[in-house]
């Protein structure tokens, strides 16, 4: 193994950088739009899942794009991340120059679809760049690589707090997305001819419609808890200006645990390994249905523990998926815009159905609720997502994964 292909920091950084795109937003700019321009959770979940619902059709096109212009990858890439930060301006450090439902619309369709690419490009170039690693590349690069995008989640949830305004936020991540581009500049592989991707030949695949279908079920939890976080941390906690701290302890105890993840799977198997992170996950976070307010102890504590769940779904299923497509036909990116597609589509199920119920209970953020709706907002932030987590469970069982 040479040094280039050693070289991992660029992946870790460039997935920091795509993360900080990705679940934060859906985390911070609802609230922001309720809260500084009034539109209902009922409306912003419908245009959330719209945006969504986009990629039905977005993701495998996006897949199929970044398989035929992989000979000017590197472009494409750095176009992209110009769209996604520029975007990211848009949405946080722009007063909305028309309605503010409408800008909120325009810019997350900017930013979530150079986001989409520069996943599906980046995943489906580490591919070829674990298979340059040797035995165990797949898991080594996703330790790296994972354990970077947690620890850009996790400075992505904390920073408007530590910077003082979400303007800060979007100008320091335009300065990120400079800085990781630079770094990775390098390692897009170019090739003499553009290949034809074949995305029928991608679905065709037995093994792989089952991972797509584990990727989607096993995302929703996640989906449903950080659609509701600042919610239950504000009103069925009780615990305004706790969700910075609190944010960052789930997301850094998911970084840390990365290479701990990757470590046992190399040791115990990546199958093995991930249930055992999918069961830590059902038995932290069923607690969270008996808090209330005054419980920021006990919540941390699960933070923490569901945290620590996250990083092991994080670093070995896309390294699963990856070892899969290393030894199928169709195209790594085509096969990759399947799974932006499926992690992305239960976001908007999420955002579809929670939301909209919620305000339908008689929920209002930032203000007094009837005590059935913080029971109902209990239900959905715990239950619901233990319940999904355990078909996850149910599906990993009877999926035959081979370990080499």
């Amino acid at each position: 193994m040479s040094a280039g292909e050693g070289r991992l920091a660029p992946w870790s950084l460039f997935a920091g950088l795509i993360a900080a795109a990705g679940l934060p937003i859906y985390i911070h700019a609802p609230k922001v739009y309720v809260d500084d321009y009034g539109i209902s959770l009922g409306t912003l979940g419908a245009v959330l899942a719209g945006l969504r619902l986009i990629d039905v059709v977005q993701d495998p096109a996006l897949g199929w794009l970044a398989e035929v212009t992989r000979q000017k990858r590197a472009a494409m890439v750095a176009g992209a991340v110009a769209l996604m930060a520029l975007a990211m301006i848009g949405l946080f450090a722009v007063e909305p120059p028309i309605l503010p439902l409408l800008w909120f619309a325009l810019t997350l369709v900017v930013l979530f679809s150079a986001f989409s690419f520069l996943s599906i490009a980046f995943y489906a170039e580490g591919v070829g760049k674990a298979g340059r690693l040797g035995r165990g590349g797949h898991l080594r690069l996703a330790g790296w690589r994972e354990a970077g995008a947690l620890c850009g989640v996790s400075v992505a949830a904390v920073a408007p707090v530590l910077l003082g305004s979400f303007a800060a936020f979007a100008w320091g991540f335009a300065g990120l997305a400079v800085l990781a581009w630079f770094a990775m500049r390098r390692e897009w592989a170019g090739l003499a001819e553009a290949p034809v991707p074949d995305l029928r030949a991608v679905l065709a695949d037995r093994m792989t419609r089952r991972l797509l279908l584990l990727a989607l079920v096993n995302a929703a939890p996640v989906a449903v808890t950080s659609t509701l976080f600042l919610f239950f941390v504000e009103s069925r906690l009780a615990a305004p200006g706790s969700e910075g701290p609190l944010l960052l302890l789930f997301f850094l105890a998911a970084a840390l645990s990365a290479p701990a993840w990757s470590q046992l799977a190399r040791g115990f198997g990546a199958r093995r390994t991930l249930l055992a992170g999918m069961v830590l996950a059902v038995v932290s976070f069923i607690f969270a249905f008996t808090l209330g307010p005054g419980d920021v102890a006990a919540f941390a504590v699960i933070c923490a523990a569901s945290g620590a769940a996250l990083g092991a779904d994080m670093v070995l299923l896309p390294a699963i998926f990856a070892r899969h497509l290393s030894r199928s036909a169709g195209g790594d990116a085509a096969a990759f815009g399947f799974w932006s597609f499926a992690s992305k589509l239960a976001l908007a199920l999420a955002a579809a159905a929670v939301l909209p119920a919620l305000g339908a209970a008689g929920f209002a953020p930032g203000a007094a609720s009837p005590a059935s709706a913080l029971l109902f907002l209990s239900v959905l932030y715990a239950l619901v997502p233990c319940g999904l987590k355990l078909l996850a469970i149910v599906l990993l069982l009877v999926t035959p994964i081979p370990e080499t």
